[in-house]
């Protein structure tokens, strides 16, 4: 990782959180507006969808098959969640499910940080933020993400990762002025429905990293220490049923039980119902008590 590459992991490390810490002061005498929780609501859960639905379940693990625009889409709304362009993102994704909780995972909080409590709050602060400085992009894209690099399409759209910084803070901002015609209006929405917003996105994906490979349950028999965190599934979209996903990773649903909430999957569901989701992938009953049995 280059030193200018370090330097733009830390400026989108620490810009949200101090726009984060600066709406907590704005709000100490006052509620936030209206059109501020509208436009940060709409702005979480479509980058966070962009990610979780688009980077992740259909490009990464082709959990199901979509037509070229929605991928497309998709893979621009990820990238507007600030975590990386998407072939970047998707190479250091399959390079984790490669070797998972061992030499070579990209942000393992297991692998090489000491023993104890010091090892084990070193391993979850690398987990977390420590890798994006170190090993964040540095997967062989040729090796782990060859099919995106074959689709001219999702070469430009990676390309064109900053551009797609800028918008997902523009938009916002155009939004809180349309909505109250005020400079300050755009500013706020600026606030929340950008930087506060990256902020959560950001620790909720990383907690995933971080949080969802060292506490939690765990069902199935994996080669790894991947766990399921039940309080992350709602604002991860149902990402934190993490051990699940480790032990059937094409799944395109994480929440494999009837109570697991998983968002992201309803979605899916909801796109192959309306022909903008195909071949989705399922894991049978049958399979997973299969899997139950083996660990037991």
């Amino acid at each position: 990782m280059s030193r200018l590459e370090r330097y733009l992991n830390l400026a989108a490390v620490i810009l949200p959180f101090a726009a984060f810490a600066a709406a907590i002061v704005l709000l100490w005498n006052s509620l936030v507006g209206w059109s501020d929780l509208a436009i940060f609501s709409f702005m979480y859960v479509t980058t966070a969808l962009g990610v979780t639905i688009g980077y992740h379940r259909l490009l990464t693990h082709r959990a199901f098959d979509a037509p070229r625009p929605v991928r497309y889409g998709l893979a621009a709304l990820g990238q507007m969640s600030v975590q990386g362009s998407v072939i970047d993102w998707v190479a250091d994704h399959r390079k984790h499910h490669a070797f998972t909780d061992e030499e070579g995972d990209p942000h393992s909080p297991h692998h090489e940080h000491g023993e104890g409590l010091r090892g084990a709050l070193r391993g979850l602060m690398y987990a977390h933020v420590g890798w994006l400085f170190e090993t964040q992009g540095a997967a062989q894209k040729r090796r782990y993400a060859r099919d995106l690099l074959d689709d001219p399409g999702m070469r430009r759209i990676s390309r064109a990762f900053p551009w797609f910084v800028l918008l997902g803070l523009a938009l916002p901002a155009l939004l809180g002025f349309l909505l109250t015609g005020t400079a300050a209006g755009a500013f706020t929405a600026l606030l929340w429905g950008g930087f506060v917003r990256i902020f959560l996105v950001h620790h909720v994906t990383w907690s995933v990293n971080s949080i969802c490979h060292f506490f939690g349950r765990r069902r199935f028999e994996t080669d790894d220490m991947s766990t399921n965190v039940f309080w992350l599934a709602l604002p991860s979209m149902g990402e934190s049923w993490h051990h699940n996903h480790h032990a059937f990773p094409r799944s395109a649903r994480h929440g494999l039980r009837w109570w697991e909430v998983d968002v992201s999957a309803l979605i899916i569901a909801g796109m192959e119902r309306i022909g903008l989701a195909r071949n989705v992938v399922r894991i049978a009953p049958e399979r997973q008590r299969e899997r139950e049995v083996a660990s037991h």
